[in-house]
């Protein structure tokens, strides 16, 4: 059922987008916020040999780093100065978010308002921190360990000092990233730091088509196959967008209380309820860990012993995780079940909600406040994730299956699409948002000056 405002955004007029001064320059900023990333995702850091370094980064496909390098628009692959792009960011958020339902200290933190997100805020930045040094610690280390086949070095001088030089860029790119974020978002349309995963996505889109249709001329790839991946993206693209806003309202009734005309009135409003509530973090876990197995082993490089138990057992878990193996699908298929119901229940707390109902007034119709209600948040929410985590698998799981079937070379994953439809969606939201805000002050204008005529 759709909203008054989701009515009056559907019929809005176009029109108006040329009277929208402060809209177009917030578009222009961030086109050019964005148009920086992409250049500082070339700049190499000090001391890496760029041509033994793609040539290294082609033996260690399929593992964590290609799930990275994805979200990093192939910085990590060029080992930019923004390698690590935001992905330590986003998982110093998710440890503080989980860590906040968790802990009563940040419990109490989360519960005093704006102050309070703002040290939670400020805790996620220092995490983020600490992770970006430790990851860029043990990145230095992994580039001066890997050689090439030709027995070449991927850092020109390796020692302590290149390392140190690493960390320093590596933390500066990553915390640059998170500052242009937060400009694109305060200053330009879209969540900032969304927008830059997005827009790392999006910049490999160019040569994955061309590699697609090139292999269609060649006759590499049959031009029935391509023809259904383009379907099957075009379907999936139209079922994210459909699940993502889909929610399941539940009637919120409070007291009855006088109007201006001394009538009594009940007043009403809606609690959403989003089918999808975990986002795209069980994709990320569950292939995460799924990969964890092959990335040890291209890590561990000549280290290990072949002839030892510990190499045996990670060559067999490699064979049957392999992507496209019935193994790897039917446990990534669980993970993200498991990781759908873990997230929500860890974001969504259905006392907490019903407390602050009961604390306002208001409560469902037909459900007693209290323990009752959290009962049937609790009731409704199990149900509604079944729906997403179904939704998730299907979206997650059928270009694997294209994959394994088609043998075409696809980085464009279910987590993929999940991330550009969401933040396109939310990014014309807030456009919608902008112009009908200009169509109301426009509406203001012309009733102030029918009332100066009468």
């Amino acid at each position: 059922m759709a909203s008054r405002a989701d009515n009056i955004a559907s019929n809005l007029n176009l029109g108006n987008f040329a009277k929208a001064t402060e809209l177009k320059q917030r578009i222009w900023f961030t086109i050019g916020a964005l148009i920086v990333f992409r250049f500082l995702s070339f700049v190499p850091l000090p001391g890496v040999n760029p041509l033994i370094l793609s040539e290294l980064y082609s033996q260690t496909r399929g593992g964590i780093l290609d799930l990275f390098n994805a979200f990093s628009g192939g910085s990590l692959e060029r080992m930019s100065l923004i390698a690590l792009g935001v992905m330590p960011y986003i998982t110093a958020s998710i440890v503080v978010q989980m860590a906040s339902a968790l802990h009563p200290a940040l419990q109490a933190l989360k519960k005093e308002g704006a102050s309070g997100r703002q040290k939670l805020n400020q805790y996620t930045r220092y995490g983020a921190v600490l992770l970006c040094a430790i990851q860029g610690y043990f990145l230095a280390v992994g580039l001066e360990s890997f050689a090439s086949q030709q027995g070449l070095q991927a850092v020109v001088d390796p020692g302590y000092l290149f390392r140190i030089v690493a960390v320093i860029n590596l933390v500066g790119g990553t915390m640059f990233l998170l500052w242009l974020g937060e400009q694109i978002t305060s200053r330009g349309i879209g969540n900032g730091i969304s927008l830059i995963i997005m827009a790392g996505i999006v910049a490999q889109f160019p040569s994955f088509g061309s590699n697609l249709f090139e292999g269609g001329r060649t006759g590499a790839i049959s031009s029935f196959v391509i023809i259904g991946f383009i379907a099957m993206v075009v379907a999936l693209i139209l079922l994210i967008a459909f699940m993502e806003r889909a929610q399941r309202r539940l009637t919120i009734q409070y007291p009855k209380r006088a109007t201006q005309r001394g009538m009594m009135q009940a007043e009403r409003s809606y609690l959403p309820l989003k089918i999808n509530t975990a986002g795209v973090i069980p994709p990320i876990f569950a292939s995460s860990l799924l990969l964890l197995p092959l990335t040890i082993t291209q890590f561990a490089g000549n280290s290990v012993d072949t002839n030892s138990q510990f190499y045996t057992v990670l060559q067999a878990l490699n064979q049957y995780l392999a992507h496209g193996q019935p193994l790897y699908m039917t446990l990534y298929a669980i993970g993200i079940i498991f990781f759908c119901f873990f997230y929500t229940a860890v974001v969504f707390n259905p006392e907490e909600t019903a407390d602050n109902l009961k604390k306002n007034g208001g409560s469902i119709p037909g459900i007693r406040p209290g323990k009752r209600t959290a009962d049937y948040l609790e009731y409704v929410l199990t149900r509604i994730t079944v729906i997403g985590a179904l939704y998730l698998t299907l979206v997650c799981v059928l270009p694997e299956y294209m994959i394994a079937q088609t043998k075409i070379p696809l980085f464009l994953g279910g987590t993929s699409l999940l991330i550009v439809v969401n933040v396109t969606v939310d990014t014309i939201s807030q456009i919608q948002s902008h112009l009908l805000a200009l169509q109301y002050g426009d509406l203001i204008k012309k009733a102030k000056l029918k009332g100066r005529m009468r």
